[in-house]
């Protein structure tokens, strides 16, 4: 896993190690069962959001738009890191090369700051919908929506590919365990030999200005809300606008939270089990949940689902 390189007294690594939960066997194989399962409940329930979405007409609205995009970014983002983990822990090898370590890094770089961008915009979606009702389908045309998911998927990538190319341009060198289940930026930089770490911290500190401005722009769109919402003057209207936006702001802040939890902690020389707990949060928590949120209190979602139970059972019939 290590080579001897050009410079004195440093070893190159070509490869890393993954830290676990557990040396046992027999937990390593507990944890990548409970895993899978979590995993597949994860999967299930954004592929039944997504498929709903698709098929019903009547939730082609930008909401469900951008509702199913994020299932998607969701479906992806849990994808990379824990199937991988679930092999791992069931055959009992933790290592990992550079090359897959660099597409773990580049793609749940991608997913998570496309997952920004989109709850960004349907912050913006339901700020037009409460406080610009009579114009949301003018301001809320397919052409916008299809721009600003563009957008989050485009700037997404483009984020990942930046901290990739600048984390993976430096070398490595000295311990080659990294203190979590899946290859992430702050591990890696704790192992790098390089001297100057400008191109890592700049594209950081742009990624760190750019999350501001979407926590900042979710936050002004949903003071504009609160501040219109009240003015209803009926309860139930009021009951009935606040519906539309809770779920929103639910998945919002643990998605928001469980991010700080890995990526603002104080820093460790000696990483606990209790990081690698919150990474597991960060990584299964949001995608398994959003589904959930979206669809225990959305009477539309689960009409949705009972009018494709209802057609799934009359094609049985007829066949």
């Amino acid at each position: 896993m290590k080579k001897k390189s050009s410079m004195p007294n440093i070893t190159a690594l070509t490869g890393f190690i993954l830290m676990g939960f557990s040396d046992a066997q027999e937990l390593q194989t507990l944890c990548g069962v409970f895993f899978l399962g979590m995993y597949m409940e994860s999967l299930m329930s954004n592929l039944i959001i997504i498929t709903l979405i698709t098929l019903d007409l009547q939730l082609q609205t930008p909401m469900y738009f951008f509702l199913k995009n994020l299932s998607l970014l969701d479906v992806f983002f849990v994808s990379v890191p824990i199937p991988n983990f679930i092999v791992n822990s069931l055959i009992h090898n933790n290592s990992i090369s550079i090359l897959a370590c660099a597409f773990q890094v580049f793609l749940m770089t991608s997913f998570s700051s496309g997952e920004v961008f989109v709850l960004t915009a349907m912050s913006y979606d339901r700020y037009v919908a409460i406080c610009f009702p009579l114009n949301y389908d003018a301001i809320m045309n397919n052409h916008t929506c299809g721009l600003m998911v563009g957008i989050s998927w485009a700037t997404g990538i483009l984020f990942g590919a930046i901290y990739t190319a600048g984390t993976f341009s430096m070398p490595f060198c000295g311990s080659n365990v990294i203190p979590q289940f899946f290859c992430d930026i702050p591990s890696l930089l704790r192992i790098s030999c390089s001297e100057t770490l400008v191109v890592i911290y700049t594209s950081l500190g742009v990624g760190v200005c750019l999350g501001v401005s979407c926590f900042i722009c979710v936050v002004i769109s949903y003071f504009y809300i609160f501040s219109t919402v009240l003015k209803i003057p009926t309860t139930k209207g009021q009951s009935k606008a606040f519906a539309t936006c809770i779920p929103h702001l639910t998945v919002f802040t643990v998605f928001l939270v469980t991010a700080c939890f890995v990526y603002l902690k104080p820093f460790s020389n000696t990483p606990s089990i209790s990081d690698r707990l919150f990474s597991v949060l960060y990584t299964v928590l949001p995608p398994a949940l959003n589904p959930v949120i979206y669809s225990l209190r959305n009477t539309d979602v689960k009409s949705a689902l009972r009018r494709l139970q209802q057609n799934l059972r009359l094609r049985r019939l007829l066949i």
